[in-house]
């Protein structure tokens, strides 16, 4: 086969696999010899707290992912197979980068698109480090179905509403666009690494430990990390897809797939889960048509984050920028309960306590308590989008942003400003016999199923600790009414 480079090298970032994978396909399909690395950027990393459970996941998820990748090359007889798999390296991407590529004289390195703006920027100084060493750099889209400019409106303009987005992705969608990368079929291009290159862990490997990252272990991480695990997560899954609609916003039982932190970090293929969703929905899996429609969110918010990029630190609607918010040190005493799980109201606390102890909320509580911040507490929404940001295993930043500016109304096709969820509403609704509060509030597990939802209508008992609401909803709810109405249009409150 004829290539039209002599060596190339794959630059893994959000798209931590060995299989369907677009950049490490091209590469081997158009270079005789192969290079792949990972850079823990510390660019990103240095702000991060030292105890992270994302860099555990990464760093656990990479193991498995050079291991694959020297499975590959020997799979294929790769000269020196055994040499093969992933250079690791510890610093800032925009020199790492453009040094390994001189280093390995390749002309050509391989990525993934990553879209959030910061990626962006740091992409095209990349670019121009790598011209100045002789090499070019290809991205290729890879981490959601359509993308940038590939869904638009009959007038060539993005969507601001998401079901006539859903709609032309449902229509536009075949099995081309969910076909898999056959990324074995010129895996032995994969190259030995040079003993020189890399950074080596203390034992002598490349796999580097988490205190020679600058890091700590954290409390034990409760989602399987690598392909492994998302493959595991998957299968189980898959017998449960049906059920999908009619489980999904209860947290107290096992509703959703719990794959966000792989599709965030690509040890899963969102070509293989589209497909998966689609083939299913085709033949009238209610579950499966659900599934694939929160699939399809997330494209709608990368496309949205694509075309508006001043949604990352402002309201899509500008206008929700004139809002005024709680401020000062009440500001701050409420938003210290909201995250520490201390605001009396139940569902919100065991939500939040969630996060804190594992990294992971469940979707129908994201919105449960994106709301109480913003429509019972009147904090910015942007302070718990942050929040979120340093919480959240799972977190992708369109969608992160997405979610806060629904629950704020001020994002693309947000709920109305006057929808207010009422947290005892919520909680007797999809916790109605509390299984989920007792287990992340235990001080309230001696209540009835009743009382738990609103345990400062009866007796505490022996929850003398459990503090009282922060706030009164209704009137929580009258105040926020009085402080969107800069912003009100058309929409009526009911």
């Amino acid at each position: 086969m004829n290539t039209q480079f002599d060596s190339a090298l794959v630059w893994f970032r959000r798209d931590l696999r060995s299989t369907d994978h677009a950049a490490l396909h091209y590469a081997l399909k158009q270079a005789r010899r192969v290079w792949c690395a990972f850079v823990f950027d510390t660019d990103i990393l240095d702000p991060l707290p030292r105890a992270d459970r994302r860099v555990v996941f990464i760093r656990d998820s990479l193991v498995e992912l050079d291991e694959a990748l020297r499975q590959l090359a020997l799979e294929r007889e790769a000269p020196h197979a055994q040499d093969a798999g992933l250079i690791v390296l510890h610093g800032s991407a925009l020199t790492e980068i453009p040094r390994l590529a001189q280093q390995l004289g390749v002309q050509a390195v391989f990525a993934n698109h990553d879209d959030e703006p910061a990626a962006l920027v740091r992409d095209a100084k990349v670019r121009g480090k790598l011209s100045d060493v002789g090499a070019a750099l290809f991205t290729s889209k890879d981490h959601v179905i359509f993308e940038r400019n590939e869904i638009l409106t009959g007038n060539d303009t993005p969507y601001g509403v998401f079901t006539p987005y859903k709609n032309n992705w449902l229509k536009k969608i075949d099995e081309f666009y969910v076909k898999a990368y056959p990324v074995t079929a010129h895996a032995q291009h994969l190259a030995a690494i040079p003993a020189h290159v890399g950074m080596k862990a203390a034992d002598g490997s490349r796999r580097l430990s988490l205190g020679e990252l600058g890091f700590e272990a954290t409390d034990t991480l409760k989602v399987p990390t690598g392909m492994s695990g998302a493959q595991a997560l998957l299968d189980d899954f898959l017998a449960r897809m049906d059920h999908y609609r009619d489980t999904r916003d209860f947290p107290g039982v096992k509703g959703p797939s719990y794959l966000s932190t792989h599709l965030r970090f690509g040890t899963v293929s969102i070509r293989l889960l589209a497909k998966l969703a689609w083939d299913r929905s085709k033949v009238g899996s209610v579950g499966a048509q659900t599934w694939l429609s929160e699939l399809i969110w997330r494209d709608f918010y990368h496309q949205v984050m694509h075309h508006h990029p001043h949604v990352i630190g402002h309201s899509f609607k500008r206008e929700y920028d004139k809002i005024k918010w709680v401020s000062g040190a009440k500001a701050e005493a409420r938003f210290a309960a909201w995250c520490g799980g201390r605001t009396g109201y139940p569902l919100v606390d065991a939500a939040m306590r969630q996060i804190n102890q594992t990294g992971y909320m469940h979707n129908r509580l994201r919105m449960v308590v994106a709301s109480f911040l913003i429509k019972d507490l009147g904090i910015d929404w942007r302070w718990g989008e942050r929040y979120f940001a340093e919480k959240l295993l799972d977190f992708d930043l369109a969608a992160n942003n997405g979610g806060w500016q629904w629950a704020a109304s001020s994002g693309c096709d947000a709920q109305p400003y006057f929808r207010i969820f009422n947290p005892i509403n919520q909680s007797q609704k999809f916790d109605g016999a509390g299984k989920f509060i007792r287990r992340y509030v235990p001080e309230l597990a001696h209540l009835s199923d009743k009382a738990i939802h609103a345990p400062w209508l009866g007796d505490l008992g022996d929850a003398v600790d459990y503090p009282a609401p922060i706030v009164q909803h209704d009137e929580a709810r009258a105040e926020t009414l009085e402080r969107y109405a800069v912003v009100k249009t058309g929409e009526k409150p009911r």
